[in-house]
């Protein structure tokens, strides 16, 4: 064997899972098809589960020393009334908050904190074309370039395109969204912002995270709506931006083409079948989220917590190795599939109150007299419990 692990794919589930699998003494290959961390991901939130994980690995002084934006509560602004949506500060201390940092920093920091482990191998620019089978079981994987890595458990944790699992034969179901998104920067406003994750009302729906000197923003469009976007140009663009969001007015005339406007299709999968004998797939390979409360990095890294402490056990078994593996692979399955379906289910609720626009109707301006008794009294009840679905998540790892 080259490795008793073979993960394809070095992103947030795959170096975790590498990470954590070295740190039991498993020796682990982890490959990666870019030759550097360095790309432009949309996901950049880290939510206090993932920032407990960090503080269990005694990593916090180096994530506390990389560049990061702590926040600890976010408005939403329906129909021109500011509602303050999040608020993670009744969570236990000192995890109260949710931080943008950029992927690559997450990514180079539990890489070098894997390197710290003769066990764990990082290998980039190295990419999977299949996977190799021996005895009726998946024994590696086989690369671009021709060569075989051979290990007693393949990892496919190589996205929502995922090659190892295209291989293994595996399709996810594919669940309706109804939306996509645009993603484009713009510059803070010249007036001070306060911290405002949704704008909405009568003529769309903006996403605003504040990053250091900008805003990364996404204005949600119907499903393959962007050719008509194109269509329209780029000063119906800015008025649509306008009209959504009037104090963005100034900062949208920087945007100097429909170039700088990526799309990015919202797509919700999940497989039946996450294994099979000598295979497993966490992540995005295993399910597909949605932006939705920018769950979508902590969900992959709860996965590969959760391989990690029920994958090492096994591979220690000497007597009936692949027997364990296989079960551990199905336990991995067991524990992380109602907290996923869940998620998506509530996700999929929200697409649908955004498609219908039923979210941009929450509140008038001005509210009426129920309304303003519910934003007084229900809302502030609801806050705790959405903080610990939006910090959390359903089913949260630790590390043990």
């Amino acid at each position: 064997m080259d490795a008793d692990v073979c993960i394809s794919g070095g992103g947030p589930a795959g170096v975790m899972l590498g990470l954590l699998l070295a740190r039991q003494g498993v020796e682990v290959v982890v490959v990666e098809k870019h030759a550097d961390f360095f790309r432009d991901f949309r996901g950049d939130t880290v939510h206090p589960s993932t920032l407990n994980l960090i503080d269990a690995l005694g990593l916090r002084s180096r994530f506390d020393a990389i560049p990061h934006d702590p926040l600890p509560r976010l408005d939403a602004v329906i129909n021109g009334i500011r509602l303050h949506a999040i608020d993670l500060s009744s969570l236990p201390r000192p995890n109260d908050f949710l931080t943008l940092m950029p992927q690559w920093d997450l990514l180079a920091l539990l890489a070098e904190a894997g390197a710290e482990h003769p066990s764990f191998r990082l290998r980039m620019g190295v990419e999977a074309a299949g996977v190799l089978h021996e005895r009726g079981r998946v024994a590696g994987i086989r690369t671009t370039d021709g060569e075989d890595m051979r290990a007693a458990l393949t990892v496919a944790a190589d996205g929502r395109d995922s090659t190892v699992r295209r291989a293994l034969g595996l399709t996810p179901r594919s669940y309706g969204v109804p939306i996509d998104v645009l993603w484009f920067r713009l510059p803070r406003p010249t007036e001070p912002l306060p911290d405002t994750l949704l704008w909405a009302n009568e003529n769309g729906l903006l996403v605003t995270i504040p990053r250091p000197g900008y805003l990364q923003c996404g204005l949600l469009i119907p499903k393959s709506g962007f050719a008509r976007v194109q269509a329209d140009g780029l000063e119906a663009f800015r008025r649509r931006i306008t009209t959504i969001t009037p104090r963005l007015a100034g900062p949208v005339t920087e945007l100097a083409s429909l170039d700088d406007v990526k799309l990015l299709s919202v797509q919700v999968d999940r497989l039946e079948h996450w294994w099979r004998p000598g295979a497993l797939c966490i992540g995005d390979a295993a399910h597909a989220m949605s932006p939705v409360f920018g769950v979508g990095i902590n969900y992959a890294i709860q996965d590969a917590v959760a391989a990690a402490q029920r994958v090492g056990p096994a591979l220690r078994d000497r007597f009936a190795r692949d027997h364990a593996v296989d079960r551990a692979c199905a336990a991995v399955q067991r524990r992380r599939e109602l907290p996923t379906a869940a998620m998506q289910r509530l996700q999929r609720g929200v697409h649908g109150a955004i498609a219908t626009g039923a979210l941009a109707r929450v509140v008038d301006n001005p509210p009426t007299r129920g309304q303003r008794a519910a934003l007084r009294s229900i809302l502030p009840a609801l806050l705790p419990l959405a903080a610990r679905m939006i910090g959390y998540g359903f089913r949260p790892e630790r590390i043990r």
